[in-house]
């Protein structure tokens, strides 16, 4: 490019000021007047709030990471019932801390301090450590108790089928994720689902459980496929973002909007840090795509972008 077109694209940073009364649409606006990543996340709040407003977009949300565990279930949840989410694809583990907390089982806030916990202690003491969030043993027993009473209607049913069954057999709750789901129709999809502590109880106590992961794959592929539009956001990575982003990759249409909130690095070659300019050299992602990866604690980020989202679209 020229000297002189790249000058004419080029504006000033604006230093921005913080408000006594300032909402939260002006501030993230200002944030699109600065630089590095929050501008990007102010970028990811336009394109969130730009694939709601496309009646043609279906909105892929993937989640990884222990975002129930430190108390996010409830953001989540907003953006299942705002309508903000149309097919959901998360990990076991998000599925079974969103079930202990919808049974009245709590997580609990640990040591700031991570240098002065001692695990042994934890240990003895009958509680799990995840970074500064503490889950007692009693609350695993407390999922058996519900688990076990189960009663499966078809053994061999998919995973997100029996996620739906799951969610409209768990008591009243306002924060639940599966309880949301479950009443939208949002389907839930988790393609690793044996990898956490709900398969495992499941499996102990529903030995016939042959839950069908293809049926799942095919379904998320045939949803893809007819998409007029797709629009993608992506927490953490892992699976859940290969299973949305290699769903798209066989498709006629890749996705048009992208977001990505990671802390990861992409230099290793995972997928959790991988670059979603680099989603585009798979067919994942449109080459005119609207696109932006804030590299930034989810925890952070998520509550940001719902609470400009809830306000913006009101």
């Amino acid at each position: 490019m020229p000297d002189d077109e790249l000058k004419k694209k080029l504006k000033e940073v604006e230093q921005i000021k913080v408000e006594k009364n300032e909402d939260i649409i002006t501030f993230i606006q200002s944030l699109g007047n600065t630089g590095f990543n929050a501008k990007r996340l102010a970028v990811a709040c336009e394109i969130y709030k730009e694939m709601i407003k496309n009646e043609n977009c279906v909105k892929f949300f993937g989640l990884a990471g222990a975002l129930v565990p430190a108390g996010m279930q409830k953001v989540i949840h907003d953006f299942i019932e705002e309508g903000f989410i149309d097919i959901l694809v998360t990990t076991g583990a998000s599925l079974t801390h969103d079930i202990a907390e919808t049974l009245g089982f709590h997580h609990l806030q640990g040591e700031l301090n991570i240098k002065d916990v001692n695990d042994s202690e934890l240990h003895d003491q009958a509680l799990n450590r995840i970074y500064d969030v503490y889950l007692p043993n009693k609350v695993y027993e407390g999922i058996e108790d519900f688990v076990s009473q189960l009663k499966i209607p078809n053994n061999e049913m998919s995973v997100s089928s029996f996620l739906k069954y799951l969610g409209d057999n768990l008591p009243p709750d306002d924060n639940s994720i599966l309880k949301i789901c479950a009443e939208k129709d949002v389907p839930i999809y988790c393609p690793a689902f044996t990898d956490s502590g709900l398969a495992l109880q499941l499996g102990f106590h529903h030995q016939n459980l042959n839950l069908n992961h293809f049926k799942d794959m095919l379904s998320m592929v045939n949803l893809a496929w007819d998409a007029k539009q797709a629009g993608v956001c992506i927490i953490g990575g892992g699976v859940p973002k290969n299973f949305i982003l290699q769903s798209l990759q066989f498709c006629p249409n890749s996705a048009q909007y992208a977001i990505q909130i990671t802390m990861d690095r992409p230099e290793q070659g995972g997928l959790s840090g991988a670059t979603l300019h680099e989603a585009i050299s798979w067919g994942k992602l449109n080459q005119n795509a609207k696109f932006s990866t804030v590299i930034s604690d989810a925890t952070i980020a998520l509550p940001v972008i719902l609470w400009f989202l809830k306000k913006s679209l009101l």
